[in-house]
Order: C-alpha cells, then sequence, then structure tokens
C-alpha cells in the first residue's frame, strides 16, 4: 500500500511540476528619453517698498516638468527657503511664500527663491508668476510690486538604462 501511494504522490507531482523548462519571463527595457535639469529664479520687485511678506503661484506650461527641489533667495531676509504647499506640487504649479519682520529688508529687485526642476524629453517649459501678496512690515499692500521667473538649464542627459 505504501508503493502505491509513492507511485500516486510521484505522478500527481508529475502533473503538477512541469518537466520541461519554460523559456525565461523577459524584462522590459525603460524607455529612453532625455532628461535635464534646470532652476528657476523667482524674482520679486517691491518698487522701492521694503518686502517683508510675499505669497506667489509659480506655473509651468508643460506636463514633462517636475519640481526637485526648492531653495531661498539671495537678500538676507529672505535666505531661508519659503515655505510652500505640498499638496500642489503634483499639478505642474507650487505656491510659495516667506515673511521676515526684521528690519534688514529688500527694496529692489530680488530674487526671493530658486526652484530646482527636471524637465523630460525636449519640452521648452514657460513659468508664469502669479504674485498674490506682496507687503511691507507693517502688513499693507505694496502697490506696483511685480513677480517674474526665469529658467535657467542644463544641457539634456541621457538616462539610458535608467528607470523612469
Amino acid at each position: 500500500m505504501k508503493v502505491v501511494a509513492l507511485i500516486l504522490a510521484i505522478r500527481l507531482l508529475g502533473v503538477v511540476a512541469p518537466t520541461q523548462r519554460t523559456e525565461a519571463p523577459t524584462i522590459a527595457q525603460p524607455a529612453t528619453q532625455s532628461v535635464r535639469f534646470a532652476t528657476v529664479d523667482v524674482r520679486i520687485d517691491p518698487s522701492n517698498h521694503p518686502l517683508a511678506a510675499y505669497q506667489l503661484e509659480v506655473t509651468a506650461d508643460s506636463a514633462s516638468v517636475k519640481l526637485a527641489g526648492v531653495e531661498g533667495g539671495e537678500h538676507a531676509a529672505f535666505r531661508e527657503p519659503p515655505y510652500y504647499d505640498a499638496a500642489a506640487l503634483n499639478q505642474n504649479r507650487i505656491v510659495l511664500a516667506a515673511f521676515n519682520t526684521g528690519s534688514d529688508l529688500p527694496a529692489k529687485d530680488s530674487r526671493v527663491a530658486r526652484l530646482h526642476v527636471q524637465i523630460a524629453g525636449d519640452a521648452n517649459p514657460k513659468f508664469e508668476v502669479k504674485l498674490t501678496v506682496a507687503s511691507a512690515s507693517d502688513g499693507s499692500a505694496i502697490p506696483g510690486a511685480t513677480a517674474t521667473a526665469s529658467m535657467s538649464s542644463s544641457p539634456p542627459a541621457s538616462t539610458e538604462g535608467a528607470v523612469p
């Protein structure tokens, strides 16, 4: 009886476990696409008024742009990276805000933030800035304040073999 059970078990294993080797599955190769990194300088001109606080929105006109980092500005009052809305990052836009209660405030055009972006493909994105708030240390709005964003890019780099 033990012999019959052993033979039956071996036959069942033959049915369950294939005796022929199958080909190994192929691994999909990632698509190769050029990628480049760029910086976007965000500037505010407070029209000769000391800038104490700002809020603005930067949008990209291309879905191939991904934010890689946020850096502070050039003036000591805004050297720390600004606050930003993390929920907006997946929508080709970012909302930035910063304030300074000190007395050394920029009154001339200066860079208040620098965005580090990754651009896929041959896109040449444009960035638009919407200045929501620019205020003086007393909380009053600064009349005539403007904001701009300009991109400087690095040459495209191949990502052959990289995981998308």
